[in-house]
């Protein structure tokens, strides 16, 4: 079997000493393969080091070809225009100079073999679902999900040998999500995905889980994946039990061991004592049934030792795939209380009119470009108002770029920003509930993972002075892993105040217990 993307004895680690990957081998065949693992294990910087963006510390990585990257974090300039991210502008400009006239042999060395460049752009563009005026905007006029969808046939006009997708699922509508599973399925040539998304891991050929420095695969999509990995944990809960069993027996054994040493001892000592036999007689029973009993003991002993070695690769084998546990004092909105009123017009066009009361969770769904962040930047006063707002109790809001911690500044001294009067011990325990354990919470915002980062904002926001009674979401499932979205899940079910939450997951919307849905669709 090929494999286009070999990474050997790689290891990585960040300036300040972080280790992510440790001495990682992994062969990545031909076809479509998925990436999981839990937030912080590493998979972003694994696609960074087989892209190229980073370079090992030690070890080497080697590339089949072309590669192409889709990137969890795009970091992208507003004011760029759309056909120059595409990387076609220049050959547009110069099919359209030589259409005029032109005959410089610079524009024909530009163009190269590419003048069916316009069909090419419209077909791709087409084919995930952006009209074809996109060309004429820029960047900033671009909803997060059109930027992911862009950047996306960015990649398919340059038709790499090797395709990079980190997260490519988050901000998507459905609609972009079916189209985008599409071209997952469609791919005839190399593909590493990382996602948590199990619809878009069901279209892949197998599964690579990172986990401590190390991928392994599994054969099939995310159901045979999930069912590969509950069998196996139930085997290693099963090998736990009895390694667990075998301890205590040994060790048993062992106190009964010295029990019976400890008798001989007694019953020796005693016919030394009366003098039943020759001195030199006497000395070398002792002496031989010292050697015995040592014997005895280190035989006990080692049994024991090999039970507990034995029972420590066991555990190993058992998950301990921790998720976030969130509380929320303080957060309690009673029924009827008047917690939100909003007459608003977007940049669309369309009219927003709704209220809430009490512990209401609304969803907020709608294509992508029709409003949504715009609708909560406007509620939460980030983006002036269209209209009137009124908010009536403390109000935190989750972005969907992520983009409200101070990079400089460490997890612990971020959230210690939104409550200054909080005691410091306070804080760091209420971290470690969001899995920022001792000197996890004193990681500088900017060298966080994806799922780190979510985890570092959610805490920054429900861990504020005052607590929201009012909470706007953008897109919270983007980034977690399975068990933080479980998590999550759980945290949200018991939160006792409002919602508003943006979010193309119907599953989740479900799950928290939406009771109203506000569909944006560019008419009221």
């Amino acid at each position: 079997m090929r494999t286009p993307l070999r990474f050997s004895n790689v290891s990585f680690a960040w300036p300040d000493g972080s280790v992510v990957l440790d001495d990682l081998d992994l062969l990545v065949p031909a076809g479509r393969s998925g990436l999981v693992g839990a937030n912080g294990a590493g998979k972003s910087t694994l696609l960074h080091l087989a892209s190229g963006d980073l370079l090992p510390s030690s070890g080497s990585v080697s590339r089949e070809g072309r590669v192409g990257v889709l990137r969890q974090d795009l970091a992208l300039h507003p004011a760029t225009p759309v056909d120059q991210h595409l990387g076609v502008r220049r050959i547009r400009d110069a099919i359209r100079a030589v259409e005029g006239g032109s005959v410089d042999p610079a524009h024909f060395d530009t163009i190269g073999d590419a003048w069916d460049i316009d069909d090419r752009i419209t077909a791709e563009l087409a084919r995930l679902g952006l009209p074809e005026d996109v060309l004429g905007r820029r960047l900033g006029q671009l909803s997060g999900g059109e930027l992911v969808q862009l950047d996306l046939a960015r990649l398919l006009l340059q038709r790499p040998d090797v395709l990079l997708l980190d997260e490519p699922s988050n901000n998507l509508d459905a609609a972009a999500r079916q189209r985008l599973y599409a071209v997952v399925q469609g791919w005839s040539a190399t593909l590493l995905v990382v996602s948590h998304d199990r619809e878009l891991l069901e279209r892949v050929d197998r599964i690579g889980e990172l986990r401590e420095h190390t991928v392994r695969w599994y054969g099939g999509g995310y159901t045979s994946y999930a069912a590969q990995v509950e069998a196996e944990q139930e085997a290693a809960v099963r090998a736990a039990s009895t390694a667990r069993e075998e301890v205590r027996r040994q060790r048993n054994d062992l106190v009964a061991s010295q029990q019976v040493l400890a008798g001989r001892k007694r019953y020796a000592e005693k016919m030394y004592a009366t003098k039943r036999e020759p001195r030199a007689v006497m000395k070398l029973k002792r002496r031989s049934a010292q050697v015995s009993a040592a014997k005895y003991r280190q035989l006990h002993e080692g049994r024991l030792d090999a039970a507990r070695e034995r029972l420590d690769e066991a555990e190993a084998r058992v998950r301990d795939d921790r998720g976030i546990r969130v509380e929320l004092p303080g957060t309690e909105v009673p029924r009827g209380r008047e917690v939100l009123t909003a007459r608003l017009e977007l940049r669309t066009g369309a009219r927003v009119e709704f209220e809430m009361r009490g512990p209401e969770r609304v969803a907020v769904t709608g294509a992508n470009g029709a409003g949504k962040t715009t609708l909560l930047h406007m509620l939460s006063g980030r983006l002036e108002a269209v209209g009137e707002v009124a908010v009536h109790v403390p109000l935190g809001i989750l972005e969907q770029r992520l983009t409200g911690l101070d990079e400089s500044l460490s997890v612990f001294e971020n959230v210690k920003l939104r409550a200054p009067d909080s005691d410091d011990n306070e804080v760091r325990a209420r971290l470690a509930r969001f899995l920022f354990r001792g000197h996890g919470a004193d990681r500088p915002a900017g060298t966080l993972s994806g799922g780190e980062r979510f985890r570092a904002h959610l805490a920054a926001v429900l861990l504020a002075d005052p607590a929201p009674q009012l909470l706007l979401l953008d897109e919270p499932t983007n980034n977690l892993d399975f068990a933080s979205y479980d998590a999550l899940v759980g945290a949200l079910g018991s939160y006792a105040g409002a919602l508003v939450v943006v979010s193309h997951d119907e599953t989740f919307l479900a799950e928290i217990g939406v009771e109203r849905h506000i569909t944006l669709d560019g008419a009221t």
